[in-house]
């Protein structure tokens, strides 16, 4: 019966598929259960414990701790259940330049709160950037295909989240969607529903926090961090202002120039997040080495790596402009393709051991030499 042999293989693929993106996606621990062992005195619809998410946070989204901060100070609100009730629980709007960790802090968050980062309602808003796409969120209106359904791409399931936990929307690049579809959003933001334009359904915000990201305004503030120092700027007028007040002004601008302002003035909070510093790559750099090692733990193999590589790495892999992305770059280059090959090799010389191997990764002149350490000392393989 080739369609029943179809639908096992199907299905077979999508649990080798799921089984790949655990080491991605899954957090390390068992985070539910810390969540409901906290105290439960409170008189709250939730019983997430802040005080796990913050570590979290600040284990995987570096150098962003105003960002970090205002994200815990928004999950207290709502820990607390002392948000309006006839509105999202929170929205925010994260801002920042590509790279440094905006949509990375919201699928951490959801990592750390039902332990899977896609446990989120993602809209990608550049795919939407059509003004007729507006349907895609309010459904198709009267008279057209599919009305009747008053189906969307948005995932009720994982809006309203849990009886403990809330649900968590993230609208990706807003600025990319068309005017259409920003203002779609208006009246989930004011009163927490969405009724399809059919009116054959309504989808509720009001269990749910919403996140947005944005890369408006990064220029600008990429200016703004590069001037911060300068004499000049000390000797202007008005340069006694804080960092914070002058970046939310151009925040605020570059807000302004592109969306209406009875959308802007929906916005709980705006999160600005800085440019990656030179200081934060070593952090960046053994985070990216602890992903790679989750995702190789099935080959019983773990990699470190030498300081000199690390040094390298560094050196190759800071862009100010493109941010933690082009780090990722390097990591792949210098460390993922020569232990790929690596790997290949002993699999070709059946030299793969059921016990855990250590390798070390170190820099040779202007290549990368994988090299395998044991509890008899180190050995080198060509």
């Amino acid at each position: 019966m080739p369609f029943v042999n179809d639908m096992m293989d199907d299905a077979a693929r999508k649990r080798r598929d799921a089984e790949v993106l655990k080491a991605e996606t899954l957090s390390r621990g068992d985070v539910v259960s810390a969540h409901l062992a906290s105290d439960r005195r409170l008189q709250s619809r939730f019983r997430f414990d802040v005080e796990v998410i913050r570590q979290n946070l600040e284990h995987e989204i570096i150098g962003q701790p105003e960002a970090i901060a205002g994200v815990l100070d928004m999950l207290s609100i709502v820990r607390a259940d002392i948000a309006d009730a006839r509105r999202p629980l929170y929205t925010s709007l994260l801002l920042g330049p590509t790279g440094v960790g905006k949509t990375e802090l919201v699928r951490c968050l959801a990592r750390a709160m039902h332990g899977d980062a896609d446990a989120l309602c993602r809209v990608d808003m550049n795919t939407l950037a059509q003004e007729h796409y507006a349907a895609a969120i309010t459904g198709a209106p009267p008279g057209y295909v599919g009305s009747k359904e008053g189906r969307t791409i948005l995932d009720q399931e994982k809006i309203e989240g849990t009886s403990d936990f809330p649900g968590i929307v993230l609208f990706d690049e807003l600025e990319k969607a068309s005017p259409e579809v920003v203002l779609s959003l208006l009246n989930i933001f004011d009163n927490g529903l969405l009724t399809t334009a059919s009116g054959e359904r309504t989808y509720s915000f009001r269990n749910c926090i919403i996140f947005m990201t944005s890369n408006l305004g990064a220029e600008e503030l990429r200016r703004e961090a590069e001037a911060e120092n300068s004499l000049w700027r000390r000797l202007r007028p008005g340069a006694r202002r804080s960092r914070k007040e002058r970046v939310q002004e151009i925040a605020k601008k570059a807000l302004l120039g592109r969306f209406p302002p009875e959308f802007v003035n929906r916005i709980d909070q705006v999160e600005i997040f800085n440019w990656i510093e030179r200081e934060d790559l070593n952090r960046l750099i053994d985070l990216e080495v602890e992903k790679l090692n989750r995702r190789i733990a099935k080959h019983n193999c773990r990699v470190e790596l030498t300081d000199v590589l690390r040094n390298h790495i560094a050196l190759e892999g800071f862009d100010r402009q493109f941010g933690a992305r082009s780090l990722r770059r390097a990591v792949r280059r210098f460390v993922e393709v020569p232990f790929a090959r690596h790997l290949l090799t002993l699999q070709s010389a059946a030299q793969v051991a059921d016990q855990p191997r250590r390798f070390l990764a170190q820099l040779q002149g202007t290549q990368v030499g994988i090299i395998s350490a044991d509890a008899y000392g180190i050995e080198k393989h060509e």
